[in-house]
């Protein structure tokens, strides 16, 4: 069941697969005798030097992966200098994430159309020393995800036959979420009410952006974006960054691959305007190919989570070094010494 939750996307899988073959397809130019002995993986980062070219992008109820994961992305968040997100629906307070990232963290809002909710959220946020605030626009509803609905999946849990033997089945992860607490949404209850993940957010519009841009003073970044239309009306929001994202597949089935839609609203918006990147990443190369399709930089989301539920945070570290040696590899390759070094020039051919 919570295999399936982490794993599963929109329909038939098919818009999850399809982000994950374009960017495969995507074709590399190596180059030779360039001197590469000598490279570098950091990136600039609103002004602050970010160790390595990828993040951790906001994903909700994290420790239904292992206990304690939110954590764990705040601890490696804070150790490379990255960033990780703190979701709305994290399973650990947007207090604790920050801390244990050091201030590495970014602070992910869904709006739930309640305003003044939303306002609390923000200035907790705030006070708990969040620069950056990540506004996901992309769930208008929540996209059928049919391996859920087949298992029953729902927070919080509702513990019918199916799920006690789906539990059964797995003492190991059962045994030790028993004993941890089940993970729980951990930034609400008492004067924060209750979140409801399927709740409809069809409400929100642009009138929502320009309060958000008024009332949030730090960095503001717009994620879930696959539009250039959307993307250019976004930049003149004074938003300070858009992140190109189809939500891993999660929301529609039938939206165009988010790496293709990042190199056309790279060409609608200009070279000024900041753009994230996350959906279909799995390996460093993935990661060289986005900053090649426009990318400023660069998150991930189920391989974190995958990394954990198989090794723990020496899972978690092994993926990070992983991604790190690959992207290094690729760099040598492609002949160039660091990240600003990669554009469109280094692609061999794009599906």
């Amino acid at each position: 069941m919570v295999f399936d939750y982490i794993d599963g996307a929109a329909g038939e899988g098919y818009g999850e697969l399809l982000n994950r073959e374009t960017i495969r397809n995507i074709r590399l130019q190596p180059r030779a005798l360039n001197n590469v002995e000598h490279r570098t993986l950091s990136v600039d980062l609103f002004g602050k030097n970010a160790g390595l070219p990828f993040g951790i992008s906001p994903m909700g109820m994290c420790n239904l992966s292992a206990p304690g994961a939110d954590l764990m992305l705040g601890r490696l968040a804070a150790k490379e200098s990255i960033v990780t997100g703190a979701s709305t629906a994290a399973s650990t307070s947007l207090e604790d994430i920050i801390e244990a990232a050091q201030g590495n963290a970014w602070f992910q809002l869904y709006f739930s159309g309640n305003e003044s909710m939303t306002d609390k959220l923000l200035d907790r946020a705030k006070a708990s020393g969040y620069e950056t605030l990540v506004l996901t626009v992309d769930v208008p509803e929540v996209g059928r995800r049919p391996r859920e609905l087949r298992r029953g999946f729902k927070m919080p849990f509702k513990i019918g036959p199916q799920q006690f033997i789906d539990f059964a089945c797995h003492p190991q992860w059962s045994i030790n979420t028993l004993l941890k607490g089940r993970p729980e949404l951990a930034n609400f209850g008492g004067q924060f009410g209750e979140f409801d993940r399927t709740a409809s957010r069809a409400g929100a519009d642009w009138s929502l952006l320009k309060r958000l841009r008024d009332k949030w003073q730090g960095n503001l970044v717009v994620k879930g974006v696959l539009s250039s239309e959307d993307a250019v009306k976004i930049v003149s929001y004074g938003v300070d960054a858009i992140q190109v994202s189809s939500h891993g597949g999660r929301q529609l089935d039938s939206a165009p691959p988010a790496i293709n839609m990042l190199a056309e609203i790279r060409e609608a918006v200009g070279p000024s305007c900041k753009l994230f990147y996350d959906s279909g990443i799995r390996s460093g190369e993935d990661i060289v190919k986005a900053y090649a399709m426009g990318a400023d930089y660069v998150l991930l989301g189920r391989p974190f989570l995958f990394a954990i539920a198989a090794g723990g945070e020496q899972g978690l570290e092994a993926m990070k070094t992983l991604l790190a040696q690959e992207i290094s590899i690729a760099l040598a390759q492609l002949g160039v010494c660091n990240m600003d070094a990669i554009n469109k020039d280094v692609i061999q051919f794009r599906p």
